[in-house]
């Protein structure tokens, strides 16, 4: 779509401490992907198959998107993340760097994702920066935040508005600042019956 910019080479601001890892490989866009009005795709990301990108989106270097996944209106996927297929990351989500998002993962408007414990102000912060995992058929409502490292099991849902602190089981519904367990998922709400 028009002012879309694909191949974008990534850039450091002068006083940022993260290592420049020099210029990037061309990005990789296979057949069936749509890119919407105003998104950057950076070089060095893979969108494979029938990947859609909405308008104002972005997707950084050394990012893969699988097959038939669904980038919203203005979300961010950060550098060396992996997204899974058939996902839907919804408008303005954020999808922090160093994070692995499995297959047919639903990530709602407005979740904001997170890696760094010390908030930017030490340089050990880097032995300890850790992007999230949300694991196959996983779940996260309209404005969950997720602290760094978080694991959200196979098919768990966090609901909206929750704070996740913690690892969340396989297969349960979870909720609150900070998130706690509610129950388990429902049969009918699994993968399998879809």
């Amino acid at each position: 779509m028009d002012q879309a910019v694909i191949g974008k080479q990534p850039f450091r601001a002068k006083r940022s401490v993260l290592q420049d890892r020099g210029s990037q490989d061309p990005c990789i866009i296979e057949e069936g992907c749509t890119i919407g009005t105003a998104s950057i795709v950076y070089a060095g990301a893979v969108l494979e198959q029938d990947v859609f990108v909405a308008d104002l989106a972005t997707v950084r270097e050394r990012v893969r998107v699988g097959a038939g996944t669904i980038i919203g209106r203005g979300a961010s996927v950060e550098n060396d993340c992996t997204v899974g297929a058939r996902c839907k990351l919804e408008t303005n989500c954020y999808i922090t760097a160093y994070s692995t998002i499995g297959d047919d993962v639903f990530v709602a408007p407005g979740v904001i994702t997170s890696n760094d414990n010390f908030i930017g102000r030490t340089k050990e912060r880097f032995k300890w920066m850790k992007g999230i995992t949300v694991k196959k058929g996983g779940r996260l409502g309209a404005g969950v935040v997720t602290l760094p490292g978080v694991v959200i099991e196979e098919e768990a849902v966090v609901a909206a508005g929750s704070v996740v602190t913690k690892d969340v089981e396989g297969q349960q519904l979870v909720m609150g600042i900070p998130a706690r367990v509610l129950r388990q998922v429902a049969e009918g709400q699994l993968l399998q019956h879809q």
